[in-house]
């Protein structure tokens, strides 16, 4: 019975972090995202001729979309605002970058290969499963309307 209680309480306790560890990822993520977003608006028309290269279908049309889709995640996940819907695209890019620039390239980041991608990925699986937490802009609007 003891060690019940004391799994309980720590369950309890960590419970309580949750919030803090959603923003946490939030927030890495969009700094992730803002400096691929940055390198890519910097000068769209050569990432459209590389998209291209790599055989990426309407290439400057996939190119402002990510480089749209990426952004607008930056401003969405920090301010923890429709942050399981923007993770739904960011997913999509991040599974068109593993398998289009990354995937040859196997594992290791050092190789860029899809390691970071595959971590994102992931993160954004976690953030559209629990959403933004209670430090974010998803949840002030759920309790106002709630009212």
């Amino acid at each position: 019975m003891m060690i019940k209680k004391l799994i309980e309480k720590f369950n309890n306790s960590a419970n309580k972090g949750q919030s803090i560890a959603l923003l946490g990822l939030r927030l890495v993520l969009a700094y992730g995202f803002y400096e691929t977003a940055k390198i890519k608006w910097q000068d769209i028309g050569s990432v459209a001729d590389w998209f291209e290269s790599i055989g990426i279908i309407a290439p400057k049309f996939n190119a402002y979309l990510a480089a749209t889709t990426e952004m607008a995640g930056v401003f969405l996940l920090a301010l923890g605002l429709g942050v399981r819907f923007i993770s739904i695209p960011l997913i999509i890019t991040m599974v068109v970058a593993i398998k289009t620039a990354h995937w040859a390239n196997g594992f290791a980041a050092g190789d860029n290969g899809y390691e970071i991608p595959l971590y994102y990925l992931l993160m954004l699986l976690v953030l559209t499963s629990f959403g933004a937490g209670k430090l974010s802009a998803d949840y002030l609007i759920q309790r106002f309307i709630k009212k």
